[in-house]
């Protein structure tokens, strides 16, 4: 393991702490945790805080995906305004559009024959209509204006939001070239977040999927990439750093309630800067830092993007069973024990298989093969 990879490994925990929550979420969401056994023995704040935080889950992943794919950035290039715009692209479109595609050939399909779960049924929505948001980075707009779509395709919306910023990011950097009329504008829409989220009050789905939310807290990421790599944090700010960031992430998990009554929207700022803060003390950790205890954990997080894109295939086949058994809510935490398994076999035949394979062919045909990158860092990728 490279010592890059090693000041990764607490990075690569965190994300697979954010990628369970999504999963279980998703679950929750059809088999209540609350509601089963596990509510004689454990509070209900804490089941209530793994069930129904996958969203607070994302904006963590938001903030890790703008810190590793700006420091990845930075190891390329002596600045950000010495970007290389092309390989930048290329590296993402390697990334995301080989997975992305498939995902939508299978979608597309499971529509077309009329499996349950994956029928676009709502009348001002159509599958030609999600295939144009889905490739177009749109589909959280398309959802905004039109509503849910089903389960598979509704995950989308948060790439939707990354690939945009990704977009622009580059040309930002560019355009701006000093480091500090970046870091300015970045500030800016990182701490911008309370307010444009309230600004969207009235359309539920609008506010949890809009750009510009999404931007700040990727943009939370990008400040702290930019602030490691020009500031040596010594040891014990780092361990203050990532005492600060788990105070405050559970505090939005177990206490996001009380967090709302109290701040509004400004809760979200907690979040993301709760998360800016662990991600910096955890990339200052040395790095032979053990954590072998974290593999499987880190393993997860590796493979959260092909896990973000699948799940909801494991998470439908095992509710159609719970139903088809009629079975018992009080037993369903045993259907959490199978989700995360399968979850994780598909994500990893789906990454060796095909996405893998296909990130390493376009780098090698257009980057003059370069090597598999490590900036993969979120649910969207």
């Amino acid at each position: 393991m490279t010592e890059t990879s090693q000041r990764n490994a607490g990075i690569d925990a965190l994300r697979g702490v954010s990628i369970l929550l999504v999963l279980i979420h998703h679950l929750a969401l059809r088999i209540p945790l609350r509601d089963t056994a596990l509510a004689d023995w454990l509070p209900r704040r804490l089941l209530s805080a793994l069930s129904y935080n996958g969203y607070e889950a994302v904006f963590v992943f938001f903030v890790i995906s703008g810190f590793l794919i700006t420091w990845h950035a930075l190891q390329r290039a002596p600045s950000l305004a010495r970007i290389d715009v092309r390989r930048f692209y290329l590296r993402r479109v390697a990334r995301i559009v080989p997975p992305l595609a498939l995902l939508l050939a299978v979608l597309s399909a499971m529509h077309l024959l009329g499996v349950a779960q994956y029928v676009i049924e709502r009348d001002d929505q159509s599958l030609p209509g999600a295939l144009a948001a889905a490739v177009s980075f749109t589909l959280n707009w398309y959802e905004g204006r039109t509503g849910w779509l089903p389960g598979g395709w509704d995950v989308l919306w948060s790439l939707s939001i990354e690939e945009v910023f990704y977009l622009v990011f580059p040309l930002l950097c560019l355009v701006l070239r000093r480091r500090a009329w970046l870091v300015i504008a970045l500030s800016l829409l990182a701490v911008s977040l309370p307010v444009t989220r309230a600004a969207l009050d009235g359309n539920e789905i609008w506010q949890e999927k809009a750009y510009l939310p999404g931007f700040s807290a990727i943009a939370a990421g990008v400040l702290t990439a930019l602030a490691v790599k020009h500031w040596a944090m010594p040891a014990s700010t780092a361990r203050w750093c990532r005492a600060a960031g788990v105070i405050g992430l559970l505090a939005v998990l177990l206490c996001g309630r009380e967090l709302w009554a109290s701040l509004g929207n400004g809760y979200m700022l907690v979040l993301t800067g709760a998360s800016a803060l662990l991600i910096a003390g955890l990339h200052a950790m040395p790095p032979r830092t053990p954590m072998r205890t974290l593999r499987w954990l880190r393993s997860a997080g590796r493979l959260s993007y092909e896990l973000y894109l699948t799940h909801m295939f494991v998470v439908f086949a095992l509710v159609g069973v719970y139903r088809r058994l009629g079975a018992d809510v009080r037993h369903g935490a045993w259907w959490y024990l199978a989700l995360l398994p399968l979850c994780w076999v598909l994500a990893w035949a789906f990454a060796q298989a095909w996405t893998l394979p296909a990130e390493r062919w376009i780098k090698q045909r257009w980057l003059r093969g370069a090597p598999l990158g490590k900036a993969t860092s979120s649910p969207a990728g």
